[in-house]
C-alpha cells in the first residue's frame, strides 16, 4: 500500500494571514476573473482527497471571509500562534507555518503541501505531480535552472518543519528559505524539466503581489 493512499500522509495548508500594501486589503480576497484568488485555489484543491487548512492572522479575518466567500468545500481554519511570538503587529508567513504546522502535528499529520494564497491558478496536473514526488522523500521544492527555489509551492515534513520554524521565530531570521534544512532528503524538481510540460506557462508559481501582477496573470493563462 502506498503511502499516498494513507489520509493523514499529506494535508493542504495555505497561508492566508498576509497583509497586503499594494491592493489596500488582503490579497485573498481580491478578484481574478471574478472570483476572489483563495476560491480558484480551494476550486482547484477541492478536486482531491486532501484535507485543507487555512492559517490566518485572527478570528476576525476567518469570520470575513466566511462572510465574503462561499467555499466548495470544508476548510479548517487556524489562527496564528503567537505564543512564542510576541510581536503583535508583525505578520510574517513563518509565523503561520509554525501555527499550521503545530495543529497538523497534533493530528498526526506526515507532510504538508504549503501553498500561498495569492497563486490562484495552481493546475491540478501539477498539484497530483508534486504530491507523487513526495512519496519516498521529505521534502519536495521546485528548482528553477537558475537555483531559485519555490518555497510558498513546495511540500514539508510537518515534525521536522514545526521544530525549524520555531527556532526561525525565537531567532528572528523569518526569511521561509531558511525553513529548508538541507539535512533533509529533498526532491529538487526542476521547473522547466517536470513542472512546465504540465503548465505551460507556469501559471500555477505566480504569485499575485500587486495589480501589475493581476494583468500579466491574465495575459498568460488567455
Amino acid at each position: 500500500m502506498s503511502k499516498l493512499d494513507n489520509p493523514k500522509y499529506l494535508a493542504i495548508l495555505i497561508l492566508i494571514g498576509g497583509k497586503s500594501t499594494r491592493f489596500g486589503t488582503e490579497r485573498a480576497v481580491v478578484e481574478l476573473f471574478g472570483k476572489p484568488l483563495i476560491l480558484h485555489q480551494i476550486e482547484t484543491l477541492s478536486e482531491f482527497d486532501q484535507d485543507i487548512f487555512a492559517v490566518a492572522h485572527s478570528g476576525e479575518q476567518i469570520f470575513n471571509y466566511k462572510q465574503q466567500i462561499e467555499f466548495p468545500r470544508e476548510i479548517t481554519f487556524i489562527v496564528d500562534d503567537r505564543e512564542i511570538f510576541n510581536h503583535t503587529n508583525i505578520y510574517k508567513p513563518m509565523l503561520g507555518i509554525y501555527s499550521g504546522f503545530k495543529e497538523l502535528l497534533g493530528q498526526g499529520f506526515e507532510k504538508a503541501f504549503v501553498l500561498s494564497c495569492d497563486m490562484p491558478l495552481i493546475k491540478p496536473e501539477v498539484i497530483e505531480y508534486m504530491i507523487r514526488q513526495s512519496e519516498g522523500y521529505e521534502c519536495a521544492l521546485p528548482r528553477w535552472e537558475n537555483g531559485f527555489l519555490e518555497p510558498y509551492f513546495a511540500i514539508y515534513p510537518v515534525e521536522k518543519g514545526f521544530q525549524k520554524a520555531k527556532e526561525i521565530l525565537t531567532t528572528e531570521n523569518y526569511g521561509l528559505l531558511n525553513l529548508i534544512d538541507k539535512n533533509w532528503n529533498i526532491n529538487y524538481i526542476s521547473v522547466e524539466e517536470k513542472i512546465q510540460p504540465l503548465d505551460k506557462n507556469l501559471v500555477s508559481l505566480i504569485n499575485i503581489k500587486g495589480p501589475i501582477d493581476l494583468v500579466k496573470l491574465t495575459k498568460l493563462y488567455q
